[in-house]
């Protein structure tokens, strides 16, 4: 029997972005201590699961390959993240991270790939490894690129919307808009009640 599922990305969704003070940019969280769970984030997930919906996470992680940071540094970061999560009692099935970039200064993490969203190789995987169904789906980021990258792959879009991330919206066309995780787990398990 096919499952359904809803595709979180990361960074300003499950939780906040954090001010790099060498570029003046709100991005991910280079350290673990810049980690903070955004409000109802694991109250969000916890509610998705008990609707019957699998949770996955799908981020882009590029800092390491830009020189930002250390790979150990992002897997601490994951861990604080994934133990805030779990220590409110939600759960995540998988975590898929695309640590590449195009222009990065690492060279074995540069260059094109496959699994950097927009494209959506991390969704259809998933489809794959745990039989889902697509159309009663969801994929809920607060970039163009999560939105395009849920619609690549045949699932529902939600729209997260953060001032501090502004300049990374305005090409796609979500499904939906909301301003929060929360709104947006209540907006899905509504939905999903009709379906």
């Amino acid at each position: 029997m096919k499952r359904r599922a809803v595709f979180l990305d990361r960074d300003g969704v499950l939780n906040d972005l954090a001010l790099n003070e060498k570029t003046g940019c709100w991005e991910s969280p280079h350290d673990p201590k810049d980690v903070r769970l955004t409000q109802h984030a694991a109250q969000a997930v916890r509610a998705l699961c008990e609707a019957g919906y699998l949770v996955f996470v799908v981020s882009n992680q590029p800092s390491y390959a830009k020189g930002k940071t250390s790979l150990e540094n992002l897997r601490l970061v994951h861990d604080c993240i994934e133990a805030g999560l779990a220590n409110a009692g939600g759960r995540v099935e998988k975590y898929y991270y695309c640590y590449h970039h195009p222009q990065g200064t690492v060279a074995e993490y540069s260059g094109p790939c496959k699994c950097r969203k927009p494209e959506p190789y991390f969704l259809l995987e998933a489809r794959r490894e745990y039989n889902l169904d697509m159309d009663a789906s969801w994929m809920v980021g607060d970039r163009d690129t999560d939105v395009q990258c849920g619609r690549a792959a045949g699932v529902k879009t939600v729209l997260v919307t953060d001032s501090r991330d502004s300049g990374r919206r305005g090409v796609s066309t979500p499904d939906f808009t909301v301003t929060d995780i929360r709104e947006a787990a209540g907006l899905i398990i509504k939905l999903g009640k009709t379906q």
